[in-house]
Formats: C-alpha cells, sequence, structure tokens
C-alpha cells in the first residue's frame, strides 16, 4: 500500500509496462472489499491501479464536499502522479459513475469504461423520492440502513453459507465517517442526472454489466447506458443481487478480462 500526496491511498500489481486498468470501488466500501479477487486476476495482465475514494478506506477525509467532479479529480491527480497518462477504468456502483464522469471531462485520459452495477436515469419522481431517502437516511450514518442495505445487496443463500463474507463487508461500511458516508450517498443519490445522455456522448468503449435482482442498478439501467453510449456490450448476470462481483467474482473477472483484452491492447 502507498499514499499519494494527496492522501490517496492506492496500490499497483501487474507487469510494469503494460496498459493500465485503474478499480474504483463504490460507497462505504473500499478497494479490498470490492476488488480482493478480481484484483490479481487482471494483474496477470494489466497494471492495476486499485485506491480508496475519498474519506474511505485509508485515504484522508476530503478537503471538499464530494461531488462526480471531484472523485473524478482525485483518480485523475493520483493517474498524474504516478505518471499514468491513459487507463482503462473499471468502476462499480458509484465507481461506475466515477468513470463516465471521468471520461466526459478527460477523454484523452480513458481508453475503455466497464461499468459494474451502476445506477442511471430513475424517472423524474423515482429521482425525487430516493434523493429524499438519501437525505434523511444519511442522517443516521451507515448504521442506520445497513441492514435493510446487506438484504438488498447480497442473495439468501450467501447470507446463510457465507456469514462471514456478510459480516467483513458490514465491518467495513459500518468503519465509514458518518458525515463522509453521508456526503457520498448524495453524490450517489443526485450525480445520476449529469450522467444522462451527455453532450457530446461518450464513445469509448464500453462494458456495462448488473445482476438479474440489483434493484438500485436494475437491468434496464444497464440496457439505457449501453444505448446511450453507442457499442456497448452489456451482460446480465442471473440470479445475483448488487454485490454480485463479491458473491462470484468469477462472473465479473472473467467478462471484464474477455472485455479488455478485445478493446484494450
Amino acid at each position: 500500500m502507498a499514499v499519494s500526496q494527496a492522501g490517496t491511498s492506492y496500490e499497483l500489481t501487474g507487469p510494469e509496462g503494460a496498459p493500465v486498468v485503474a478499480l474504483i470501488h463504490g460507497l462505504g466500501m473500499d478497494r479490498y472489499s470490492t476488488w480482493g479477487p478480481i484484483a490479481p486476476v487482471l494483474a496477470e495482465k494489466y497494471r492495476v491501479l486499485s485506491y480508496d475514494l475519498c474519506g474511505h478506506g485509508a485515504t484522508a477525509l476530503p478537503e471538499q464536499d464530494p461531488s462526480l467532479t471531484v472523485l473524478s479529480e482525485q483518480l485523475i491527480t493520483l493517474m498524474d502522479e504516478l505518471g499514468i497518462a491513459q487507463a482503462a477504468l473499471v468502476g462499480f456502483s458509484l465507481g461506475g459513475m466515477i468513470n463516465r464522469r471521468c471520461a466526459i471531462d478527460h477523454p484523452d485520459r480513458v481508453s475503455a469504461l466497464a461499468i459494474l452495477n451502476s445506477p442511471h436515469e430513475r424517472g423524474e419522481q423515482a429521482q425525487k423520492r430516493f434523493e429524499e431517502y438519501a437525505r434523511q437516511s444519511g442522517e443516521g450514518g451507515p448504521g442506520a440502513t445497513i441492514d435493510a442495505a446487506l438484504e438488498r445487496w447480497f442473495t439468501e443463500g450467501f447470507h446463510r453459507d457465507h456469514p462471514d463474507q456478510v459480516a467483513a463487508v458490514r465491518d467495513v461500511i459500518l468503519a465509514n465517517d458518518h458525515k463522509n458516508y453521508a456526503q457520498h450517498r448524495q453524490v450517489l443519490a443526485e450525480g445520476v442526472v449529469e450522467l444522462i445522455r451527455p453532450e457530446p456522448p461518450i464513445t469509448h468503449p464500453a462494458l456495462v454489466m448488473t445482476c438479474e435482482f440489483d434493484s438500485g442498478s436494475t437491468p434496464a439501467m444497464s440496457w439505457a447506458i449501453a444505448k446511450e453510449i453507442g457499442e456497448a456490450d452489456v451482460v446480465i448476470v442471473p440470479e445475483l443481487k448488487h454485490l454480485g462481483l463479491v458473491e462470484q467474482p468469477k462472473l465479473f473477472s472473467d467478462p471484464v478480462m474477455a472485455f479488455l483484452s478485445k478493446n484494450f491492447v
């Protein structure tokens, strides 16, 4: 583990000189809890940059209120410090919003996008309800909603058969600074609006994935993201929920590796 000049905790693995893949985790998680089994697979072929978002994991709390732009610039600043001119960005959930913001603002720094279990247009009324829920629930910190969240994120069978892994995710979420978590939850709720039908459109090679029973990042949302990008590949993983990449990481690492091999030399 290393820490950048700006306080971002990160790790670089994989062969030096290989194309770079940057891994961006989601709300309340960190790079280990999200990418633990997946990063080593990608690092067999690629130079893998994994890092913790502002105020998450071992990264310092941000000096300004977070937004998709602030979180996008965190990655660009880290890439600048490490001398990385361009990377394929693999983002999960909020990370799949950050990598789209990055592709819009810094298209020359992005070679390809993998957008995993990430939300998109919710409809006007649903968007208002989601933003209000995020404001209200954020006041109680992550502990106020953790039980309901874990039910949405993992299948019943995984809860039953792997209680230790569910407990480990719970611990990571509960360790978050309450204010920082609430602010990032607002970004997750509100930031979708700025990503809908961007002008100019995103034209990078893209893979869009989600799980059949992901209630917050639905298959319909993934198809909508792909349609707006153009020639994006779409993979819907059957039966799993939001944290399908934790339950069955190979179902994610295999399509991501295949996509990168096809589009990212």
